[in-house]
């Protein structure tokens, strides 16, 4: 049986503690926290993960320093950002140098560090810093050594490289298209390359959505547009990529899988129609821009921001919500549709005549009904005759429990059906964990269904305690229901064994004359009783054919 912790780690995702010695030397100790990548629960990963960070974030300065008016006014943070990452850059070189040794690639050589020093990696983290350090020291053309701190951007190899090799590992013996398949898609073959691409994806749709938006500001737009052209061109060109990889491998999902008639199915998913939405615009605007004047889709842009929504289940439970109330929902919004048309008409009629350019009919009517029942009050429409002013006051304090009977609606169900999912997680859990043990499939699923519902690491932990608390009764066979026993083969053996004991128990405590006397009357045992107590009792055993 699994130990607590080992579970606790298995359901969050997370490593359990390194059990890393204090007595080892300091640079074994140093390598094994920070550097090891076959240690489980040390620091490796974030380090990999924050010095990443740090590298995308070059890439972005660098890309902003080309602009003369955000570079020059800021030229000092960029200074400051740039001496920050030289200085991390260079810790995290001469700490590998100093950890070279160490190093299972590096440690058989008679010269580990030297060998260090010529490896690929070595050279890439070399000449992310030398840039800065040439011009403190030499005279040369600083549009030169902008350009040479491009090379940090392959310093992200050491994150993708490991990924790829456990990705190629994973997907031994498959085709391309299921190698695509788990790239794409979650499942056990995607590994951390599937999670990288995943994050990649989202970095660009924010980063998309973010230009669109500074676009709409036209003292940006101008100072950036030719940026924030090839941004929007290069955005379109990776959302392109992404939806033909779904498209061509989705006949690998359950559901799916017929060359055409699964394709098509894949393309008319709610996921597949928003990143098609995604990138038309894009390309509408670059084919008919000669025949209509298509600027206007520019903000149907921000669409890509719905991509997001295949990261997170809280869309996926709203439509379930929605679903399911469905029927209250629209009765609720009947009498709400009811109200408005009424108030309306009652607005136009004590109205019209005092303000006939306001309430000139009807419909024109709704707008300020619907202002009114909504308790918003814009002021831009509003009555001035004595009824219209006391209907208002009336329908105004009606408003307040009518529109609020949808939203209160939708508020109550969406957090019962975050109970209800999180109550079927729980049994589930049970369920995996009635052997005491939880094997990796399992604990993706619990991940992923933990990651949907927002559960927060100590109420999985206090999942877990239940769960554990719930075996340990389980070993007790008598407290158990008869057909949890009879669905396990060992549990109804000793249960067998304790009635057979009880039985015996029951022969010396009880009188026997007594016992076989009422024992002979009639219905009282069948001759099948009477004879399995009689052997019991002798401790003999029952023939072959009884």
């Amino acid at each position: 049986m699994e130990s607590t912790s080992e579970l606790e780690a298995k359901l969050l995702g997370k490593s359990r503690p390194a059990d890393i010695s204090h007595t080892l030397p300091m640079r074994a100790w140093l390598y094994a926290w920070l550097l090891n990548p076959n240690i489980e629960g040390n620091h490796q990963k974030t380090v990999d993960r924050w010095i990443g960070f740090l590298i995308v974030g070059n890439l972005f300065a660098l890309v902003f320093e080309q602009v003369p008016a955000i570079f020059e006014p800021y030229k000092h943070l960029f200074h400051f950002f740039d001496l920050i990452s030289v200085i991390v850059f260079s810790v995290e070189y001469i700490l590998r140098l100093y950890l070279a040794p160490e190093d299972e690639e590096f440690k058989k050589s008679s010269l580990p560090r030297l060998r260090y020093v010529g490896s690929p990696f070595a050279i890439i983290d070399f000449l992310a810093i030398i840039p800065f350090f040439l011009q403190a020291f030499i005279a040369i053309d600083l549009r030169f050594l902008r350009s040479l701190r491009l090379l940090r951007i392959l310093k992200l190899f050491r994150v993708l490289i490991p990924a790829y090799k456990e990705f190629v590992l994973a997907n031994k013996g498959r085709t391309f298209r299921q190698k695509i398949h788990a790239l794409v898609f979650p499942s056990e073959y995607g590994g951390t390359l599937h999670n990288l691409f995943d994050g990649f994806i989202v970095v660009w749709v924010v980063v998309s959505v973010i230009a669109v938006v500074l676009e709409s500001v036209q003292s940006i737009h101008y100072l950036l547009n030719v940026e924030f052209l090839v941004l929007d061109a290069v955005a379109v060109g990776i959302f392109s990529i992404e939806y033909c990889l779904r498209i061509y491998c989705c006949v690998e999902e359950p559901g799916f899988q017929k060359a055409l008639t699964g394709r098509l199915k894949q393309a008319k998913t709610t996921s597949s129609m928003i990143d098609f939405l995604a990138i038309l615009p894009f390309f509408l605007e670059v084919f008919l821009h000669h025949l209509f004047d298509l600027r206007f889709l520019r903000v149907f842009r921000l669409m890509r921001l719905l991509k997001l929504t295949r990261h997170t289940g809280a869309t996926a439970s709203l439509a379930k919500v929605l679903k399911r109330e469905w029927p209250v929902m629209a009765a609720s919004g009947f009498v709400m549709l009811l109200l408005v048309i009424l108030t309306a008409s009652l607005g136009y009629l004590f109205e019209h005549e005092a303000q006939p350019e306001k309430f000139e009919n009807i419909p024109q009517s709704i707008y300020w009904a619907v202002i009114t029942l909504a308790s918003v009050g814009y002021g831009d429409i509003s009555p001035v005759t004595p009824m219209g002013r006391i209907m208002t006051i009336i329908l105004a304090l009606m408003g307040i429990g009518i529109f609020a009977i949808p939203a209160a609606l939708l508020s109550s169900a969406f957090s019962d059906q975050l109970r209800i999912e999180r109550e079927t997680l729980v049994n589930k859990l049970f369920e995996m964990l009635s052997d005491g043990v939880i094997d990796e499939e399992e604990a993706a699923y619990i991940q992923a269904e933990t990651k949907r519902l927002h559960l927060s690491d100590e109420e999985v932990r206090r999942l877990v305690e239940r769960a554990k608390r719930e075996r340990q009764l389980m070993d007790d066979v008598s407290t158990l229901p008869l057909h949890k026993i009879a669905s396990n083969p060992k549990h109804a053996i000793e249960h067998y064994k304790f009635l057979i004991g009880q039985i015996r128990q029951l022969s010396l405590l009880a009188d026997p004359e007594k016992f076989n006397a009422l024992a002979n009357q009639e219905d009282q045992l069948t001759d099948t009783d009477k004879k399995m107590w009689r052997l019991i009792n002798r401790q003999e055993a029952p023939p072959a054919d009884a």
